[in-house]
């Protein structure tokens, strides 16, 4: 039994008593020299153990051999701890009485209150707060290492890039190449925290998980805790860790190393990686199943009436040293503040991943920032996407509204929504604030709704459906609102809109109280929100603030303001994800191309409130693309806001392009890629490097305030430098490619002039032939055409591609389309057109005289294979066999797509799946008529089957 700690004793005995405590919380038997009996537990702590230099404190043994040592001294030392290791290393340094030859390896300094721990055994030994003293378990399993202490193991960890490979080459983006290195070098370092800073959907999980493998697989056998604030990014956590491999393994991380969701009272045995929220932390400390809810906004309310922060007690079940390394995911919540003796219980390397840090979070881990990503990188690297602001402003949104006296009022319930009417007494304002929680005014809400509605062909021109949407509401009540009505004025039913919540189901009240629609479980909803084409609209109140990953959301709604800068980000965040062409048009089938950007619509002056960490990056919509690269490149401008803007509509229109126009791109610049480029304009811009430049210049101290005439100074050599692959050619170009892929959209009502044939039909086909006729000379495949028998020679894919580019270069507004159009009803025919590239030859053929009418590539060789064949069968001495005439076909349907073919094709599909070059040798071997080899047989029928 321990004895009680009296207050009217000397304060070192006070620290003693209390010293006893922890100690026997931690599993030691304290004994006196006397007393002492070393097989009475397998830790005992001695008291006043006497050496040469004087008795010791305490002196621990472990299965009967000494192992450490404790200073006590009284509270009033608590600040300067740090001074008395000098006299603890004296004593382990000291000559035990009764005992030879001891070691002393751990020292612990302590007033019971405080406690510092030091491990002499790791490569630079220092001390560290710790909660308790360790276990006798922990230390003689230390103690078995000798030397080769995790800290030790971390300084050996093998670089992860020696061979200076670039990220992609590793699987891996560069700001995650970054974090890793970082991380291990802040490590080997032994540095006790580090903060990792990723933005939006830059792959937090996936380089945690990354350092995590690294971890386990170098430094042995360890414990990780992966600590979440909500139950959704936990799940979400164990999915990514489900899926991943590692570069250097093919086996999955979950075949490597056991990671569970730890859901029941107490931690299962075996598990190397524990998922777990913060608050069944919390419980698992207190050894109880406490009722704090799941619900995040039940979570709040419940975290307000908290006065203080939650008190955490020694649970041997769950010492401090448990834990080796803990990663904090989304560790800018302030929650921590409430629960921050849950991580400051255990003796563990901390660890945080967030998208938006604050001051507060960077105090916390030390200002040790291993990776910083923010969100303009991200859109630079095509990692995240930008955004639009679309406001929508409504009187009673902005002035609130009245209540006249005697006007019949209707009063309805939160909950059950029963209503009930009541006469007002006397004149009532209420102020915008009020509305959705004191006041609904069904009017303000319709309104939004359908000049959201409305307005949807300004902000998302060409779409037949509407984008993915998530309204922000201010609470479920509000939500139902929102929803009842998005489903009336958008004319659509209950599977086009949907709630989406933290709580298991969630049935939406009539205005009598009725259930007029059965919750769904969140976790359907959300799928069919993510992946399928309804709901199309999605309400919550905070269920997608973070962690919850919908790559095909376009437009966020905000019918609610946010106070908090952080959460605002992480709400924006819901958007910023990318989405290539494909996978946006799963879900939204109109879409014309990748995901380019999204759509901020904020109906409630929530962009207004705050300033944000990630602001609209193209601030200059009223000035158009070409005027803003002319003032880039004639103008010299070198304004944040012109560069930023800039750099936004290129990374938009970045998703657009082909690689073709890719290449073309970057031999106008220079050799430097588009993407490059538009890194390169964020880069010039940065602030702070720009302040760090500033201040170096004039020789003053980061913390002080440089001339603005130095910092403008700066930042314009700094764009002169990233905008000097910028052209007038290079801006003509891209707002080409720019007007094909978008339309202006004219709200003026049309009227029918004519209804007849097209009258410039000839106009376009001479324009487009003067030109054939005019290049003849210049481009190889116009060569073959004209300057040689055509039987002589073979057209290449490369030829006709180098061909069409040509003339997109040229004449861009000459689609081929159009013209083979145009060809067509000249011709009086009504074959369509093809791939581009096959109608660019017949257009060819069709303007040199091959042709007399404009005929589809492909019907062309079918016709010449068919009479190349009857041709062979009548010279030959036996007819075409089966086998020869399935691996004709097969050439045959190469060229129609290839234009010719040569003996590396025969390593392509589908030949490869029929015994490829080889076979094919074999089986055409004695086609080839008069002994020709084999590929003199193949460019007979390169020429004559494209004839």
């Amino acid at each position: 039994m321990s004895k009680q700690v009296t207050y009217n004793q000397h304060p070192e005995q006070q620290a003693r008593d209390i010293i006893d405590q922890k100690l026997e919380q931690a599993g030691w038997a304290i004994q006196s020299v006397k007393h002492f009996n070393r097989n009475s537990s397998l830790g005992v702590a001695v008291r006043e153990y006497p050496t040469d230099s004087g008795p010791v404190d305490y002196l621990l043994f472990v299965d009967g051999e000494p192992v450490a040592m404790i200073e006590a001294k009284p509270e009033n030392f608590g600040h300067k701890l740090n001074t008395v290791e000098e006299q603890s290393a004296r004593y382990a340094d000291s000559e035990l009485n009764y005992i030879q030859q001891a070691e002393i390896a751990f020292l612990y300094e302590s007033t019971g209150v405080v406690t510092r721990f030091t491990n002499r055994n790791d490569p630079a030994p220092r001390a560290r707060e710790v909660f308790n003293f360790h276990r006798p378990e922990t230390l003689q399993k230390w103690a078995s290492e000798g030397k080769n202490t995790l800290r030790a193991k971390l300084k050996a960890i093998p670089l992860l890039n020696p061979n200076h490979l670039s990220a992609s080459e590793l699987g891996l983006r560069d700001c995650q190449l970054t974090a890793i290195e970082n991380m291990q070098d802040s490590l080997a370092k032994d540095l006790p925290r580090a903060l990792i800073q990723m933005a939006t959907g830059a792959g937090k999980t996936y380089t945690a998980i990354s350092i995590m493998y690294r971890l386990l697989k170098y430094t042995g056998k360890r414990r990780i805790l992966f600590l979440v604030d909500t139950v959704n990014l936990g799940e979400q956590a164990e999915q990514e860790m489900l899926v991943f491999t590692p570069s250097d393994d093919n086996r999955k991380f979950t075949e490597l190393y056991n990671a569970q969701v730890i859901k029941s009272p107490h931690i299962p045995n075996g598990v190397e990686v524990c998922i777990c929220t913060i608050q069944r932390m919390y419980s698992l400390l207190k050894g109880e199943d406490l009722s704090i809810p799941d619900d995040s906004m039940e979570l709040e309310e419940w975290e307000n009436r908290l006065k203080e922060p939650l008190p955490v007690a020694y649970q041997p079940d769950l010492p401090p040293e448990f834990f080796d390394f803990i990663f904090i995911d989304e560790c800018h919540r302030s929650i921590y503040n409430l629960w921050r003796q849950v991580l400051d219980y255990f003796d563990a390397y901390l660890i945080g991943l967030t998208a938006t840090p604050d001051n507060r979070t960077f105090g916390f881990f030390n200002q040790n920032v291993v990776s910083e990503y923010s969100h303009e990188q991200a859109v630079a690297d095509g990692v995240n996407v930008g955004n639009e602001v679309y406001l929508i402003n409504t009187k009673i949104s902005l002035d609130g509204g009245k209540f006249k006296a005697e006007e019949l009022v209707e009063h309805r319930e939160r909950t059950t929504r029963r209503k009930r009417w009541q006469q007002q007494d006397s004149d009532e304002a209420y102020t915008a604030k009020q509305l959705d929680r004191d006041v609904v005014n069904p009017s303000q809400i319709r309104t939004i709704i359908r000049t959201f509605r409305d307005h949807l062909p300004v902000m998302f021109p060409n779409r037949q459906e509407v984008p993915k949407t998530l309204i922000f509401a201010k609470n479920d009540s509000h939500a139902d609102d929102i929803i009842k009505m998005v489903r009336e004025e958008f004319g659509q039913g209950n599977e086009f809109c949907k709630k989406i919540t933290y709580k298991a189901k969630d049935d939406i009240v009539g205005e009598n109280g009725e259930i007029i629609e059965q919750g769904e479980e969140p976790k359907t909803v959300l799928a069919n929100f993510r992946n399928s084409y309804n709901p199309r609209i999605a309400v919550t109140v905070d269920m997608i603030a973070t962690g919850t990953d919908v790559r095909p959301l376009e437009c966020l709604l905000f019918m609610r303001d946010v106070k908090s800068r952080n959460y605002f980000e992480q709400m924006k965040g819901r958007g910023t994800r990318t989405l290539d062409k494909e996978g946006l048009q799963k879900v939204s089938p109109s879409a014309s191309s990748a995901k380019t950007h999204y759509v901020i619509v904020d109906a409630i002056g929530v962009t207004k409130s705050l300033k944000t960490a990630s602001q609209q990056l193209d601030t200059k919509r009223s000035v158009s693309f070409s005027d803003l690269g002319k003032a880039v490149v004639f103008g010299g401008a070198f304004d944040s806001d012109s560069i930023s803007s800039l750099a936004a509509r290129l990374a938009r229109l970045n998703k657009q392009l082909d690689d073709e126009q890719q290449k073309q791109i970057t031999a106008i610049t220079g050799g430097v890629p588009l993407p490059q480029l538009v890194k390169d304009l964020f880069h010039a811009i940065n602030a702070d490097e720009i302040h760090r430049a500033a201040c170096e210049q004039e020789g003053i101290s980061i913390d002080e305030t440089p001339s603005e005439k130095t910092v403008l100074q700066i930042q314009k050599q700094r764009v002169k430098a990233a905008t000097r692959p910028l052209s007038m050619e290079l801006f003509t170009i891209l707002d080409d490619i720019r007007k094909q892929n978008e339309q202006k959209i004219d709200a003026q009502i049309d009227e029918v002039i004519h209804a007849g044939w097209a009258e410039n039909d000839e106009t376009l086909t001479q324009d487009f032939a003067e030109w054939i006729r005019s290049n003849k000379d210049e481009i190889t495949a116009l060569q073959i055409f004209y300057n040689q028998p055509y039987q002589r020679q073979a057209l290449s894919l490369a030829m006709i591609k180098e061909l069409a580019d040509a003339i997109k270069k040229a004449k861009p507004k000459l689609a081929f389309s159009h013209i083979w159009q145009a060809y067509a009803r000249l011709d009086n025919v009504s074959e369509q057109a093809e791939s581009e590239l096959t109608a660019l030859v017949s257009l060819i053929r069709r303007v040199i005289g091959i042709d007399g009418k404009i005929t589809p590539f492909s019907k062309t060789v079918r016709k010449n294979f068919q009479t190349w064949a009857f041709e062979h069968n009548r010279r030959a001495d036996k007819p075409l066999t089966e086998e020869q005439m399935q691996w004709l076909t097969m050439i045959r349907d190469h060229i129609i797509t290839s234009f010719a073919i040569d003996e590396n094709d025969f390593e392509l599909t589908p030949f490869n799946q029929h015994g490829g070059l080889g076979q094919a040798y074999d089986v055409l071997s004695e086609v080839a008529a008069n002994d020709q080899d084999f590929n003199t047989l193949l460019n007979e029928i390169n020429r004559q089957w494209t004839a």
